[in-house]
C-alpha cells in the first residue's frame, strides 16, 4: 500500500497478516495531491496540487524524479497516456491538455480545447 501526506512523503506500508512495515520511499516536500500507477504497474506517477509531476518506480527503490513543472499554467491533473508507461498527459483550468515524456520531461504536444475544465 503505497501512501502519501500532506507532507510531501510517499510512504510504503507492507501488510502482512496482523503486522506491518512502514517504509520512506520519497520526501518531495510539496503536497502530493494524487498517487497514479502505471498501466503495468512499474510507475507511479505523484502530482502535486502546485503542478509538479514526479516519476517513481517502486521495484528501482530510488528517489521521485521531477518530471514536470506546471505550476504556472493552474494546473489540474495528470495521467498515464496509454497504451505503455512512456507519455503523461496534464490538463489546465484553461483547458490546455499537455503531452510530456516520461523518460525526461520533454514537452511533446498541446491541445487548447478551448473552454474552462473541472475536475469532478
Amino acid at each position: 500500500l503505497f501512501f502519501s501526506a500532506q507532507e510531501g512523503i510517499l510512504s510504503f506500508y507492507h501488510i502482512r497478516d496482523l503486522q506491518y512495515e512502514i517504509k520512506i520511499c520519497a520526501d518531495i516536500s510539496q503536497p502530493i495531491s494524487s498517487l497514479i500507477f502505471s498501466p503495468d504497474y512499474t510507475s507511479l506517477l505523484l502530482v502535486t496540487d502546485q503542478g509538479t509531476v514526479y516519476s517513481y518506480r517502486p521495484a528501482h527503490s530510488g528517489e521521485a524524479v521531477k518530471l514536470l513543472d506546471t505550476s504556472s499554467s493552474c494546473f489540474l491533473a495528470a495521467d498515464f497516456l496509454t497504451p505503455g508507461n512512456n507519455y503523461c498527459v496534464s490538463v489546465t483550468i484553461s483547458g490546455e491538455v499537455q503531452v510530456w515524456s516520461l523518460e525526461d520531461g520533454t514537452f511533446l504536444s498541446k491541445l487548447n480545447l478551448g473552454t474552462e475544465v473541472q475536475v469532478t
